[in-house]
C-alpha cells in the first residue's frame, strides 16, 4: 500500500530540510499553509531563532480577495520586514507543499518586493 497524503508530505518536508539551512545573513523562508491561512517565517537555524514572521492573520496584511492574492500580500509583507532587518537573500522552504498556487503566489510576492532566492 502506498503512502498516505500526510506521510508523503512529511517525507518531502524532511528531504527539503536536509538541504535548506538558514543562517543569520541568509535565513530560511519557511512557509506553512493551512486550509484558511498562510504563514511565513524567516528563521536562523544556527541560533534557532525566528527573525521575522508574517501571516494572513496579521492586521497590517490586506486579507481581502482570493487566497492567492492574500498569499501575495503575505509575501510582500515578509519581504518588507526582511529589508528592515537588512536581509536581501533567503533560502526558500516550501514545507512539503507543491510549488503551485498559494505557495507560488507567496514566493512571487516576496520576489516582487525585493527578496532574492
Amino acid at each position: 500500500m502506498g503512502l498516505s497524503k500526510t506521510e508523503r508530505k512529511l517525507r518531502i518536508r524532511r528531504r527539503i530540510r536536509k538541504v535548506s539551512f538558514g543562517t543569520e545573513t541568509r535565513p530560511r523562508l519557511s512557509v506553512f499553509r493551512s486550509n484558511k491561512e498562510i504563514y511565513a517565517q524567516l528563521i536562523d537555524d544556527n541560533n534557532g531563532v525566528t527573525l521575522a514572521s508574517a501571516s494572513s492573520r496579521d492586521k497590517d496584511v490586506e486579507a481581502t480577495g482570493t487566497k492567492s492574492e492574500v498569499a501575495t500580500n503575505v509575501g510582500k509583507a515578509i519581504a518588507e520586514k526582511a529589508q528592515k532587518l537588512g536581509i536581501e537573500t533567503v533560502a526558500f522552504d516550501r514545507g512539503g507543499n507543491l510549488y503551485h498556487g498559494r505557495v507560488k503566489s507567496l514566493a512571487e510576492g516576496a520576489r516582487e518586493a525585493g527578496l532574492k532566492f
